[in-house]
């Protein structure tokens, strides 16, 4: 039986990127496929066989046509940027809080186009990966799927640290201060959403959060970093250790590998790498290291000058790149994070802001990286950083063991399952 499914993914490359591939194995079985994207997505997805039916989170740019995908983000992020050399704790006020309060504003101002998309579209199950409820979706008596393609700290518990502090696991010592925080900064914001979105049918939120649950949700993380002992999730909740997109298209290096010389990864994500300063204060460092370097210049590439050991480009293929690398350094985005314990890597991570905090902490508490201080790290934390984990046999078996058995998960087609089986 043909059904007809509709995503509405976050404006931003991992959680597009996640739903395209669901989305394509459901297309290949025969199924429909629409895509409620952002408007600045427009003609990258039909280019990949789906339809689009787009939404405007905001009053559309003079210059709408011209903007990359998720450009609203990447001009936020650089607004924001000097924020991120605080505390978490003092970034809930200044960075976070801010974020919900723009993503309340697109939730309001796209619900009459949704209304219309889903009218117009009549889905069988309506998907969405994003962090903030859109009451369309939930009110219009359809199968609905929440999936978590950022850090699953985003789903609460009493047993593990508040979302988006970086805290540890084992030491409760600052949480309650962190959720006191929280509370001050958010509980204003949350309280007028939340009256809302129940004027607009939905049922209230869950308190202090900005999104309801589906009849089936989904979460992005592999189980060798999860909080399954911590924080038990109900019948409806299923992990995807991985979901990596799959592509037809191959990789070359671009240059000679030298055998004496590791390869590394280096992304600070489309988002990250406005940052021009902070790519080429680590750019800097790296030059001075031994090993051969592919950087993901992101979208102020022409600003950011390599070093001899290196080559990048604005856009990689980044899930054709990680397999061919030894180590990757990265921003602690969960698409980064998860694609690289997909293919077994250890990481060095240099969080900015949200979740990525969440996922340093965890990738070094578990002993698959090292969280470095992203604007006060020395050169020689990083380069130690880098040899140490380049140096570690043990780490480097048990990694290849464990992207195998992630691999071997196959999130990607569990998740289509899942959701097919929903709409049936």
């Amino acid at each position: 039986m043909s059904l007809t499914f509709l995503f509405m993914p976050e404006s931003a490359y991992g959680p597009t990127n996640n739903c395209i591939g669901i989305g394509d194995i459901l297309r290949r079985r025969g199924h429909r496929v629409v895509f409620a994207a952002e408007a600045s997505w427009k003609g990258k997805l039909t280019a990949l066989g789906f339809e689009e039916d787009l939404v405007d989170l905001a009053p559309p740019a003079e210059n709408a046509e011209e903007q990359d995908a998720g450009q609203f983000w990447k001009d936020f992020i650089r607004e924001t940027a000097p924020e991120y050399r605080k505390s978490t704790k003092e970034q809930l006020e200044t960075v976070t809080a801010p974020i919900w309060a723009e993503l309340i504003e697109g939730a309001k101002y796209c619900e009459p186009q949704l209304k219309a998309i889903i009218e117009r579209v009549d889905p069988d199950v309506i998907i969405e990966d994003n962090v903030i409820t859109f009451p369309a979706l939930l009110t219009a008596g359809k199968k609905f799927v929440r999936i978590v393609s950022c850090q699953p700290l985003e789903v609460r518990g009493a047993d593990v640290p508040p979302v988006f502090s970086g805290l540890p696991a084992d030491d409760r010592a600052e949480w309650d201060d962190f959720r006191a925080e929280y509370d001050r900064t958010h509980r204003e914001l949350w309280t007028a959403f939340n009256e809302w979105c129940v004027e607009q049918g939905a049922a209230p939120l869950p308190e202090l959060d900005f999104i309801h649950e589906g009849d089936l949700n989904l979460y992005v993380y592999p189980e060798i970093l999860d909080y399954t002992d911590r924080r038990p999730l109900g019948p409806s909740w299923h992990r995807l250790d991985s979901s990596v997109r799959e592509t037809d298209e191959d990789f070359e290096l671009p240059f000679e590998r030298r055998q004496d010389a590791a390869l590394i990864y280096f992304s600070l994500g489309s988002l990250g790498s406005a940052d021009v300063g902070l790519m080429q204060r680590v750019i800097d460092v790296l030059a001075t290291t031994p090993h051969q370097y592919i950087v993901s210049k992101g979208p102020l590439h022409e600003e950011i000058k390599l070093a001899a050991n290196m080559w990048g480009a604005e856009f990689l293929p980044q899930t054709k790149i990680v397999p061919q690398c030894d180590l990757v350094i990265t921003h602690g985005g969960n698409n980064t994070t998860t694609e690289a314990l997909h293919f077994g890597k250890p990481m060095i991570v240099l969080p900015l802001f949200w979740d990525q905090y969440d996922n340093a902490q965890r990738v070094s508490e578990t002993g698959y990286g090292v969280r470095l201080s992203t604007y006060t790290f020395t050169d020689e934390e990083l380069t130690g950083a880098i040899a140490r984990l380049l140096g570690d046999a043990g780490l480097r078996e048990r990694l290849a063991a464990a992207g195998a058995e992630i691999r071997r998960r196959d999130g990607l087609r569990k998740a289509a399952d899942l959701i097919e089986q929903l709409g049936q």
